[in-house]
C-alpha cells in the first residue's frame, strides 16, 4: 500500500507579493495565511464508484490501481490583487497523470518540474532510419503540471485538480 503521508505532493506558487506555505502535512489540511496572502489548501481523495456513480473519499493511502484526485484550493486572503499566480502540481513518483483529467483544462506540464509547455508535451526523435519525427511525450514522464492562473482578485478563490493512477509496486522476481 502506498502512504500518502506528508502528500509527497508540494503546491508551489508564484504570485506577486507574499504566500503562504503549501498544505501538505495531511491529507486536507488548510495553509495558515499570512496578512495580505494567497492560501492553498491541498486535499487528495480517491476516487472509487458507487451504483455506477463516482464518489471522492479521502486518500490517506491507495493502493497501486487506484485512482487518486488532487484539488489545491488558492484563496486570496489578502486587500490587494495577486498577480502572475502559476499554480504547480507536481507528480508523485509511483502515481502517473491521467490524460486530459486536468482542470482548468488550459494546463501545462513538465518533465523535470522546472520547465514547462502546453499538453500534450511533445518531443523530436531521430528514427532508426534517420528521419526527424515529433512524438508526445508518455504521460509517465510527466512529473508536474502547471496552470497559469493570473490575477487573483482580494477575497476571491480558485481551484485547480488532476487525476493520478497509483502504478503497479514491481515485485522482484525469485533468484533462486
Amino acid at each position: 500500500m502506498h502512504r500518502f503521508v506528508r502528500l509527497t505532493l508540494a503546491i508551489a506558487i508564484a504570485a506577486a507579493g507574499s504566500v503562504a506555505p503549501p498544505a501538505h502535512a495531511a491529507a486536507s489540511s488548510p495553509a495558515k495565511p499570512a496578512a495580505g496572502s494567497v492560501a492553498v489548501e491541498l486535499t487528495a481523495q480517491r476516487v472509487t464508484k458507487d451504483h455506477g456513480k463516482e464518489v471522492l473519499v479521502a486518500a490517506d493511502e491507495a493502493k497501486p490501481g487506484e485512482l487518486i484526485e488532487y484539488r489545491a484550493l488558492y484563496r486570496n486572503d489578502g486587500a490587494g490583487e495577486a498577480r502572475g499566480l502559476m499554480a504547480t502540481l507536481p507528480i508523485p513518483h509511483g502515481t502517473q497523470y491521467v490524460a486530459g483529467s486536468a482542470l482548468p483544462r488550459r494546463v501545462e506540464a513538465s518533465l523535470d518540474g522546472r520547465t514547462f509547455a502546453p499538453v500534450p508535451l511533445k518531443r523530436t526523435v531521430k528514427t532508426p532510419d534517420g528521419r526527424t519525427v515529433v512524438q508526445e511525450v508518455p504521460l509517465a514522464e510527466y512529473r508536474a503540471l502547471r496552470w497559469p492562473l493570473g490575477a487573483l482578485p482580494s477575497r476571491d478563490q480558485r481551484t485547480v485538480s488532476a487525476r493520478v493512477r497509483v502504478e503497479p509496486v514491481p515485485v522482484a522476481a525469485n533468484t533462486r
